[in-house]
């Protein structure tokens, strides 16, 4: 009994070898199965054709807008304000009135001064006369010659008081004159920092803020790595700048670059450039930051593609190229500039060829793609 016993067993064993055996055999096919499937896979995607086109080569930056020009008014006089002939925020042309202080102890000083003068100048004519005569009696030995200096010295001392006289005159005019405070430049008021009935002192308060905002400039900074190509294309002739305010992308303010600064930022690694603009239609304000373009140069015939195809792996950007067979090959490339959407491609793709923009994610080389736009229909037709 046990010897069929362990008989039994031992062909149960071998029975259970064998199903294993072939149970493995068939989870290696089934293991073998997804790879084929994944090669008869067909991936949609959306394509897009390589062009060849002008483009501009352009730096971009954050910019911020500054005054062409910014005066700050003061009284060159102490004394009350009397009267404001603007109002806050107001256009002001460049001799407009401004302010006026009371003149009138000005005034005094000034009839003062003339009358010093009137006075003096009948005393150096008196003198003169008196010079003149005494010149005779000198001549006639009538005089001695101490008598005649006395009064040709005291004539001279007589004429150098009218010329101080006159010199007091027109100081007090000059005194007078800054009663009535004008708009140095043109330009826009901001607020009205002293009002009427407030006293003033030389120099001392400031009454308003002038910006000049027509033209205006835009100062903004790019790495240092473009500065000798700014200068190189500066050098022949003037660069053209884009400004585009913050939330309006579409309608840039035109402009030229006028200012490179004469040293690199060792902090930052940026150079300062500076550009002006006419500004007629007052977008661009002081203190306001913009998108700035700088254009270059242009790259004539130009390989591009819509920036979607470009992607990055790990050994770099690449792109998928659709074939004749509407089969992927898997392209690296090198990049230039991108914009609006389309990406320059120095190495790595012809214009003409068809490339992916989306859907990427699910490709491997020699993978089966379909198309879910109209830009393959070219590609159809020729395949």
């Amino acid at each position: 009994m046990s010897k069929s016993r362990l008989k039994l067993t031992g062909c149960v064993m071998v029975l259970l070898m064998v199903a294993l055996f072939f149970a493995g055999c068939s989870d290696k096919k089934t293991a073998g199965t997804p790879s084929a499937s994944m090669a008869a896979m067909v991936v949609p995607v959306v394509v897009g054709k390589a062009t060849q086109q002008d483009m501009p080569v352009q730096v971009t930056a954050i910019g911020n807008v500054e005054a062409y020009s910014t005066v700050t008014v003061k009284s060159l006089v102490d004394g009350e304000i009397q009267k404001t002939y603007f109002t806050e925020g107001q256009d002001v042309r460049k001799g407009g009135m401004l302010f006026s202080i009371d003149p009138r102890t000005y005034q005094a000083t000034l009839r003062q001064a003339e009358a010093n003068l009137a006075r003096d100048q009948a005393n150096a004519q008196y003198a003169r006369t008196e010079a003149e005569r005494y010149t005779q009696l000198l001549k006639s030995g009538i005089v001695s010659q101490i008598q005649y200096d006395q009064f040709t010295s005291n004539a001279q001392a007589l004429d150098a008081a009218v010329r101080a006289d006159q010199a007091a005159v027109e100081n007090a005019k000059i005194q007078l004159s800054y009663c009535s405070i004008y708009a140095p430049i043109s330009g826009r008021t901001g607020s009205l920092l002293i009002y009427p009935g407030n006293l003033v002192k030389n120099n001392d308060t400031s009454l308003v803020v002038i910006n000049q905002v027509t033209p205006i400039y835009v100062d903004f900074s790019i790495p240092e790595k473009f500065l000798a190509q700014v200068k190189a294309h500066d050098a022949k002739g003037r660069l053209h700048v884009m400004a585009y305010p913050s939330g309006d992308s579409s309608n840039a303010s035109s402009g030229y670059l006028s200012f490179i600064n004469n040293a690199v930022d060792s902090n930052t690694g940026t150079i300062a450039l500076k550009g002006t603009f006419a500004n007629g239609d007052r977008r661009l304000w002081p203190g306001q930051f913009v998108n700035v373009t700088l254009d270059l140069t242009v790259q004539r015939n130009a390989t591009v593609v819509p920036s979607q195809a470009v992607q990055t792996g790990e050994r770099g950007q690449y792109v998928y190229v659709v074939k004749s067979d509407d089969t992927v090959d898997y392209r690296p490339v090198t990049v230039g500039m991108a914009l609006q959407g389309l990406t320059v491609v120095d190495k790595g793709v012809n214009p003409g060829e068809t490339v992916v923009t989306n859907g990427q994610l699910r490709l491997f080389p020699g993978a089966k793609v379909s198309f879910k736009n109209e830009a393959a229909s070219g590609q159809e037709s020729s395949s």
